[in-house]
């Protein structure tokens, strides 16, 4: 089937249309961090965000089989246990949903209603990509790699195993690896058990959960996932433009204690140190700046110490709280000259809408 035949016609909301059914749906199935874990540098794995676009399949650690094969030397199959034999490294890494933000557009794209709350940070065990394929032995008609997990469905009427492309010098170069473990343990079901990739940098569709096979191809993979679902489109006949790495942004853990409902924030007046995390795919983050009156003014936080370029930092603000409401504000700047916008420009898909967080903090009166 040729890429016109199931061009992206993602549907856009009605204007005052609420979340469907269908969202709802989703919403239920999937789950974000909740903002108040951000308090750990590493995330566990039940709060860490999860998206599955199909179903969790069944999977058996003792069966499974990794292939690599394609435009290489020499294909390969491998068993965990073979795996685990060629060494093993881990690596911190921030992983971010690419609709994270979506729900907030106007109009809405009609998809997993993303808050701000699809991100997480994990430690990764497994063995680096890059390996792998140099044990294949990459023939040098070799042009993109081809990673297919296990997961089996439809996506706007095409029938389709999770598919997604990098170009080999990515898979090379990304310090990518094929983890088994997830902060020291085998991997959860939601979170790709027993196998997947984990791609530093790049937003999580990326990532492919329940990894099965790794082709090299001798031209540029067109699959869905590369050539249709994760595009930069303002109009439904555009090609667009690849969703790659993950755009800086920064979020505050919510102070004080929250509205059931609303979420609104209640504090009592004093002195408050504001926390959170930043990040960013391009660059390590270089500076926070936290707003407590919308964005009138800014005012630089604290940078916890620098740790590796591939999660994120922590950072710290002292606010001298005093009564009334209050809309507290961030956003970030890394080390290549991106800064997290206030809003984020439209895209049909609702992809990387890094648009600066707001919370509305009442402070409240002493005793």
């Amino acid at each position: 089937m040729s890429i016109e035949q199931f061009s992206a016609k993602g549907r856009l909301a009605d204007t005052g249309e609420g979340i469907t059914g269908d969202e709802l749906q989703l919403a239920a199935r999937n789950h974000g961090i909740p903002l108040e874990a951000l308090r750990y540098e590493v995330t566990p794995p039940g709060l860490h965000y999860v998206l599955v676009h199909y179903d969790i399949p069944a999977a058996n650690a003792a069966t499974w089989r990794l292939t690599v094969d394609g435009c290489v030397e020499q294909p390969l199959s491998f068993g965990l246990t073979e795996l685990r034999a060629m060494g093993r490294e881990t690596v911190r890494v921030t992983l971010e949903c690419a609709g994270n933000g979506r729900a907030s557009l106007q109009p809405r794209p009609i998809s997993q209603p993303w808050v701000m709350e699809a991100v997480g940070t994990a430690e990764w065990t497994g063995v680096p990509l890059a390996d792998l394929l140099r044990a294949a032995g990459i023939r040098k008609d070799a042009i993109d790699v081809v990673f297919t997990g296990a997961d089996h469905g439809f996506e706007r009427g095409v029938e389709q195993d999770y598919q997604r492309g990098l170009s080999v010098s990515e898979a090379l170069d990304a310090g990518a690896v094929v983890a088994w473990e997830m902060n020291g343990a085998p991997l959860p079901p939601q979170h790709g058990y027993p196998l997947r990739l984990v791609m530093p940098g790049w937003y999580g569709m990326a990532s492919v959960k329940w990894l099965r096979s790794i082709e090299l191809i001798d031209h540029e993979f067109t699959g869905f996932q590369n050539a249709v679902a994760y595009r930069f489109r303002q109009k439904s006949d555009e090609i667009g433009v690849a969703v790659t790495r993950i755009e800086p942004r920064a979020l505050l853990i919510p102070p004080g204690y929250p509205d059931f409902m609303s979420r609104h924030r209640f504090v009592p007046a004093g002195s408050v140190t504001l926390q959170g995390r930043a990040w960013s795919g391009w660059a390590p983050i270089d500076r926070v700046e936290v707003s407590v009156d919308a964005g009138v003014r800014w005012h630089d936080a604290k940078l916890d110490a620098a740790g590796n370029d591939l999660s994120w930092r922590g950072f710290s603000y002292d606010w001298d709280a005093r009564p009334g409401e209050h809309v507290l504000t961030v956003r970030a700047h890394d080390e290549s000259g991106r800064l997290q916008p206030i809003e984020a420009p439209w895209n049909r898909g609702g992809f990387a809408n890094n648009s600066a967080q707001r919370i509305t903090v009442f402070v409240t009166n002493p005793a």
